[in-house]
């Protein structure tokens, strides 16, 4: 209750002094509450306990602003900001350099720019058609833009070169474009092999999915558990980069 007497204390003296004072404390107050609802919906019960006691502001700077994702469950490196989009920018322009379309596209992907994302990739990869990264990245922006006939040769010839590339990351995209194109066995089998290096929610959850299509509702639920089990001792950066996915898997085996 810490955090809210203060603020009481706060309005009292603004009260009797000037409307700057007062505009200081609603603004101190809007900011503990916004703090307050992140960390009970994270279920961060001991950051709740703090952020009454006023620590707010320790809440936002060690947990909160480590948290933000742009990408709900399909994050790739890069930055987002609007400095470093005209950074990079003003480097193709004097530099031309395949590396500055690369990072530019990944930029657009985080932004949901896919078309601007994959004339980037395109762009990279005529500079430097061997780039596994700029392969890869393409890829996966040619599936999310629903054509996955054409990811589907850029993420196999990635995967065959570096298994474990992008932490597993290129493996889940070629099993989620073999879904896509009805190839639904060869996509198991793709699962099981990040399912048995990663532990990852968007695995685990478009598994279980297969083995409910093929009735085979134990190992469905077996994976559901595992994801609910783990989600439940993540940390809050881990939680909320992969609740859609949780969600998905809370869904999923209520049905089942």
């Amino acid at each position: 209750m810490g955090s809210i007497f203060t603020l009481i204390r706060v309005l009292a003296h603004a009260g009797s002094g000037s409307v700057f004072g007062i505009l200081s404390a609603l603004v101190f107050g809007v900011f503990q509450i916004w703090m307050l609802i992140n960390a009970w919906r994270n279920k961060e019960y001991l950051w709740v306990l703090l952020i009454l006691m006023g620590l707010g502001i320790w809440y936002f700077f060690y947990v909160y602003r480590h948290t933000i994702s742009t990408n709900r469950g399909f994050e790739l490196p890069g930055a987002s900001k609007r400095k470093r989009i005209k950074e990079l920018q003003a480097k193709i322009h004097h530099l031309d350099n395949a590396v500055h379309h690369f990072h530019l596209g990944d930029i657009y992907f985080q932004q949901g720019k896919l078309d601007k994302a994959e004339a980037c990739y395109r762009a990279a990869l005529e500079r430097d058609p061997k780039d596994i990264d700029a392969r890869a990245h393409l890829g996966q922006t040619l599936l999310r833009l629903k054509r996955p006939a054409e990811a589907r040769p850029l993420l196999e010839g990635v995967c065959h070169e570096d298994p474990k590339h992008d932490y597993g990351y290129s493996m889940m995209a070629l099993a989620e474009t073999l879904s896509a194109v009805g190839e639904q066995n060869a996509a198991l089998e793709v699962w099981l092999r990040v399912t048995s290096q990663h532990s990852y929610p968007r695995a685990k959850v478009q598994l279980a999915e297969l083995y409910v299509a093929k009735n085979q509702l134990d190992p469905a639920r077996a994976e559901l558990r595992d994801i609910l089990a783990d989600d439940a001792h993540a940390p809050a950066f881990q939680r909320k980069r992969d609740r859609v996915w949780v969600h998905r898997a809370k869904r999923l085996i209520k049905k089942i």
